[in-house]
């Protein structure tokens, strides 16, 4: 029995997403992958892994054309790593899983690739810019950590323009890799992203992804497990504002025995039109005995006028496992938790503030690169500033 017909037997049925759409059940293992444009219809919108995305803004990303090659991509990092350009298909550690991601794999003038030697222990991070020129471009990047490893890598997405791109994660056996990857781009910018992870023997990933800019940005992240013993954490902070959409897509592919997988996701929304999607898939294979999950999602609404979905999956083939989970919550901002503060004297802006930088604190405190941890509190202080703003031009 397929895990489709499994999930109609414990009654779920078809569904649909608008008259005349109708949805098939399917299983996340079940989708498509494949490094051919053709075996990705153009989206209409009303498939299930499309159904929350604008897909009329990225008609340019579907097209199965070259771009015009405005994506720079540099990187620097600590003595002994390697910065190269390499075949595309020297790394494989997950297909395209969209008709973006195909796209992105076919038409990626070069392959950039960065890797840490085996048994390196880096104490100062590796990083990446990935910038936009303005057009239509793609990019692919290889992260590759070497057994008994320990590194950091940060990637940054700025600039302009529609960029489609691929990141490709090897975890070698017994090492430990932090990834940061920040999507900043300009107001007009439009960014769609899948992270493919593979996890080692006993190896540790933490894959975090922070979002803060761009009108639209879609970043899937993927992961799977080579061998036995594998811990894979993926976190993330987003703050969408008036006219942003903010996707983030996971899928978490337990199938080797004895791994973990934790991930935690906090979004804030402040704006008219305001928008963010979340979407947490994690299976447990049959094979995947001693497995140890669990998934949370929160979403904190500033304003009227945004938007927040939060779709927490789980799929279990096998009841011999560790334990599995998962929430996900959406709420406005705790006028009790402002009360408080202002009881106390403090300044309604100050205690909003407050109330917003401990609502992300937990996983701020988690990204473990002193940078990018201030950078992004320097940005939320930015964005809750407007947001004050908005709120006292509404109030008057």
């Amino acid at each position: 029995m397929s895990s489709a017909e499994t999930l109609v037997a414990t009654g779920n049925r078809a569904h649909s997403h608008g008259p005349g759409s109708p949805v098939p059940l399917q299983a996340r293992s079940e989708r498509t992958t494949s490094y051919d444009v053709a075996d990705f219809p153009v989206p209409n919108g009303r498939e299930e892994e499309w159904r929350f995305t604008p897909v009329k803004l990225l008609k340019g990303l579907f097209a199965d054309e070259a771009g015009a090659e405005t994506v720079k991509v540099d990187a620097h990092g600590p003595d002994g790593v390697v910065v190269e350009t390499v075949a595309a298909d020297s790394v494989q550690a997950g297909k395209p899983q969209d008709r973006i991601a195909a796209v992105a794999w076919a038409h990626a003038p070069e392959t950039f690739a960065v890797r840490i030697p085996a048994d390196a222990e880096l104490t100062d991070p590796v990083h990446v810019n990935v910038a936009g020129l303005g057009a239509r471009g793609f990019a692919h990047l290889v992260v590759e950590s070497g057994r008994h490893s320990r590194a950091t890598v940060v990637i940054d997405h700025t600039g302009a323009g529609e960029l489609a791109s691929n990141v490709e994660i090897v975890v070698g056996d017994g090492s430990e890799l932090r990834v940061v990857t920040i999507q900043q781009g300009d107001a007009e910018s439009i960014h769609v992203a899948q992270h493919d992870a593979q996890v080692g023997r006993d190896a540790k990933l933490r894959h975090v992804a922070v979002t803060l800019g761009g009108k639209v940005v879609r970043v899937s992240t993927n992961v799977r497990y080579a061998g036995p013993g594998g811990d894979a954490e993926l976190l993330g902070v987003y703050f969408a504002e008036s006219g942003q959409h903010h996707e983030h897509r996971l899928f978490v592919d337990h199938e080797a025995t004895h791994c973990k997988s934790n991930v935690l996701y906090k979004g804030a929304l402040a704006g008219d039109d305001a928008r963010a999607v979340w979407i947490g898939d994690v299976l447990i294979r049959a094979a995947a005995e001693g497995t140890e999950t669990f998934e949370l999602n929160r979403n904190l609404v500033l304003t009227d006028g945004a938007r927040a979905d939060s779709v927490p999956n789980l799929e279990i083939e096998t009841g011999e496992i560790e334990g599995a989970g998962h929430a996900s919550a959406t709420g406005r901002f705790d006028d009790e938790q402002l009360f408080y503060l202002q009881a106390r004297g403090i300044p309604e802006d100050e205690a909003r503030r407050l109330v917003v930088s401990g609502f992300f604190n937990d996983i701020i405190g988690r990204i473990g690169v002193a940078e990018v941890t201030e950078h992004l509190h320097a940005v939320i202080e930015q964005k809750l500033a407007r947001t004050a703003e908005l709120s006292a031009a509404v109030k008057v």
